[in-house]
């Protein structure tokens, strides 16, 4: 039995609760209805200076948007980390950003047509919230999980994520399209809804991962916030320092900067194509992607029972050249069947790849980091993954307006693939567990 305690199931059971974020906000509704409508879609803004005059789609608009929120992530991550590690603070910290996440997540109900200023800032406020408490919340594999089974149990929680976020996505479906099985008339409920929705689910299923997961001890209770940062910056340095120690944590972080850009880039911009490229309305893009949470639970949890057993380099390897046969294919989509039964097919393929790629990610930065600095190192781990939300978007929506197609940007999310691979394939992972000091068993 892999859940040990009611800690381990706390834990996995976050997944489950914020996937409410990343599916209905990031992934599926509120994108494209930030993009489509609040942001103007094709028509977008213009900016008139006396120098120059710009235009941005709402689809640029929306992929700016999310670098910019997640570079604030991903700058106060290792510090952030340090803290926690030395106040022995994780759950508090993770606690703390859930609720803002829930908050910043209910106020977009109110946005409408045109509130470009008002989304803008509760979306920042709930990413902030949802990636920032990924940092504690992934800093705790360490401490639920061994060495032997950080695969299955990252596998577990990715895959109850993409049910959380199926089922609540599936609600949605229900509220937009068939309200009377609710007991409401036709056309009750609008995206706005959606948000309430999506917020309340964060917030309530969070609770038991609030009551159940355990942090250590804390530790220096007194400690003031400014000795805490100074405290933190002081170890940040020390772990710069010391980096030479970990040479192949140090390759994947790149590499994972680097390949995750492609997935975090598909998963903030997927509906947006379906949208302007397939032609799908919201309810059918609800549909699809009801599809492809189902595939992405059944790719989460096999795909990490894989890893556990041929090693996670050699099953990342493998489904970074998946995610390569995707980037292709939705460039030339409608080359096998029509556009619709390709754009199936695809999201069949990259739901399963999506949540097994996740997993692995995490089971390997666990496998390299020292479990009495695990925050800490989650932190740098966050700032790649965060890097990949800000690097990936700046360049999709920058080839976007250059091309003046989403389609045709899709070929620069298979560089980062590409690149991404290469330097993983340069690193030892054997090597790399034994950098790691600290036993793990």
């Amino acid at each position: 039995m892999i859940i040990k305690n009611r800690s381990t199931l706390g834990w996995i059971l976050y997944d489950f609760a914020n996937s409410s974020f990343a599916t209905i906000v990031l992934a599926v509704i509120f994108n494209q209805y930030y993009a489509e409508v609040i942001a103007g879609g094709k028509e977008g803004i213009e900016i008139n200076t006396p120098l120059f005059k710009l235009h941005f789609e709402g689809a640029v608009l929306w992929s700016y948007l999310v670098a910019f929120s997640t570079a604030i992530v991903a700058i106060t991550s290792p510090l952030l980390g340090a803290m926690a590690d030395q106040a022995h603070r994780r759950k508090r910290m993770l606690l703390v950003y859930c609720y803002l996440g829930v908050a910043g997540t209910i106020c977009l109900s109110f946005a409408n047509s045109g509130d470009i200023l008002f989304a803008s800032f509760f979306f920042i406020l709930a990413n902030l919230g949802f990636a920032g408490g990924n940092v504690f919340y992934n800093a705790f594999l360490l401490d639920v999980s061994s060495r032997k089974s950080f695969g299955m149990i990252s596998g577990l929680s990715w895959g109850l994520g993409y049910l959380g976020g199926g089922l609540c996505l599936l609600l949605n479906l229900i509220m937009l399209k068939n309200p009377q099985l609710l007991g409401f008339p036709e056309g009750y409920f609008t995206v706005g809804d959606c948000m309430i929705v999506a917020g309340i689910w964060w917030g309530v299923f969070a609770i038991p991962t609030m009551i159940w997961l355990k942090d250590k001890p804390v530790v220096n209770p007194v400690l003031s916030l400014r000795k805490l940062t100074r405290v933190g910056w002081e170890r940040i340095g020390n772990t710069i320092r010391e980096i030479r120690k970990y040479k192949q944590l140090v390759r994947f972080l790149i590499a994972y900067l680097i390949f995750n850009d492609g997935i975090e880039t598909i998963i903030i911009m997927a509906s947006i194509f379906g949208a302007q490229v397939v032609g799908l309305e919201t309810k059918e893009l609800i549909t699809f992607f009801i599809i492809i949470q189902a595939t992405g639970f059944v790719g989460s949890l096999l795909i990490g029972w894989i890893s556990d057993k041929i090693g996670n380099k050699r099953t990342l390897l493998i489904s970074l050249s998946v995610w390569l046969v995707i980037v292709a294919w939705a460039y030339k989509i409608g080359w096998l069947f029509d556009a619709r039964q390709d754009f199936l097919i695809i999201g069949i393929l990259t739901g399963f790849v999506m949540g097994g790629s996740q997993t692995v990610s995490r089971a390997m930065q666990a496998a390299f980091t020292p479990k009495d600095r695990s925050a800490e190192f989650f932190g740098f781990y966050a700032v790649s993954g965060r890097f990949a939300s800000v690097l990936g978007p700046l360049v999709y929506g920058t080839v976007i307006m250059l091309t003046g197609g989403v389609q045709k940007a899709i070929l620069s999310i298979g560089a980062f693939f590409l690149i991404g691979g290469i330097v993983l394939w340069f690193v030892d992972e054997k090597e790399g567990i034994r950098e790691n000091s600290v036993g793990l068993e």
